[in-house]
């Protein structure tokens, strides 16, 4: 695969995300005459495995189909039910999701109901293992663990935007932290693209100078920094994927090859060919064989 394209939860910080199941799995295996009608006080993530569901959430028709899930929020009452098929299966997981404390990271995106989980023929093992493994009466850690990667997964399709005023709504010294981590996943969503830096700067609601202050103490880089660490991100990929130094180069947006092996090291630190033999040695076992001053001794002969 060519193509990646950075996650929008990648950048938040490891220890400012919670994740609670708020009750256990619900095994769906609903025959023709299934009917629902209720709302409930958190969020719930229903996902598809066969069959399909008929909903009407918010006066809106949607139909979920395999592979898709649908988000329904808090307090948000909607209607289910079955047509053209007869037996439907799947899972709904009650759940709420918090950044920086208390807030709501969902009610800070914009967000569509229904969206694929992809790949999903990656991810449709993954959910039928958390169905059938799921406890009937309790959360269990491998549980939390499997749906963040499926939540995650669908966050990814279903996003459309950050909420304009998302960083006001938190205030206090979150803002400031909620507003680095959108300017940081939309840099490392784009990072090849020219004006990214500049974009991302004129959307944070702070004075620019001091924006750029508090990200580089945020994340170790300036902006410009940040989305040149993204890039030789991207160049890594590349890389391990078998394409050499000039067509990595050129794919990340360098004329010259010799320019880009230059930048590579200086912000990776390593060249990209003593990064392509890091790779070898690894997949091969051998990387394993020495300790670390000794692997980086081994790497630094290949530049």
């Amino acid at each position: 695969m060519d193509e990646i394209e950075g996650g929008v939860l990648d950048r938040v910080p490891v220890g400012a995300l919670a994740l609670t199941l708020t009750r256990s799995t619900i095994r769906m295996d609903h025959e023709p005459t299934w009917r629902v009608d209720k709302s409930n006080p958190v969020y719930d993530l229903i996902v598809c495995l066969s069959g399909q569901g008929e909903y009407l959430l918010d006066g809106e028709r949607l139909r979920l189909k395999p592979g898709h899930a649908m988000l329904i929020p808090p307090h948000t009452r909607f209607v289910g039910w079955m047509e053209h098929c007869d037996r439907y299966t799947g899972l709904a997981q009650h759940f709420d999701l918090t950044v920086f404390g208390e807030h709501n990271l969902l009610e800070l995106m914009e967000l569509r109901p229904i969206a694929e989980i992809s790949p999903w023929p990656v991810y449709e093992p993954l959910v039928h293992h958390f169905r059938q493994t799921a406890p009937a009466g309790s959360v269990t850690l491998p549980q939390h663990h499997q749906f963040l990667v499926l939540l995650n997964a669908w966050i990814n399709d279903a996003f459309i935007r950050w909420k304009p005023d998302a960083a006001q709504r938190i205030g206090g010294t979150a803002a400031i932290d909620l507003a680095v981590m959108q300017a940081a996943s939309d840099i490392a969503a784009h990072p090849l693209a020219e004006n990214v830096v500049e974009q991302t700067l004129d959307r944070a609601p702070y004075n620019r100078d001091y924006f750029q202050r508090e990200f580089q103490k945020r994340t170790g880089r300036t902006p410009r920094k940040y989305q040149e660490f993204c890039r030789m991100e991207r160049a890594m990929h590349f890389l391990e994927s078998g394409h050499s130094v000039g067509e990595t180069a050129a794919r990340v947006g360098y004329s010259d090859p010799y320019y880009f092996s230059r930048m590579f090291k200086k912000t990776m630190g390593l060249s990209p060919r003593a990064h392509i033999e890091k790779i070898r040695l690894s997949r091969s076992g051998q990387l394993f064989q020495y300790d670390e001053g000794e692997q980086a001794e081994r790497l630094a002969q290949s530049t």
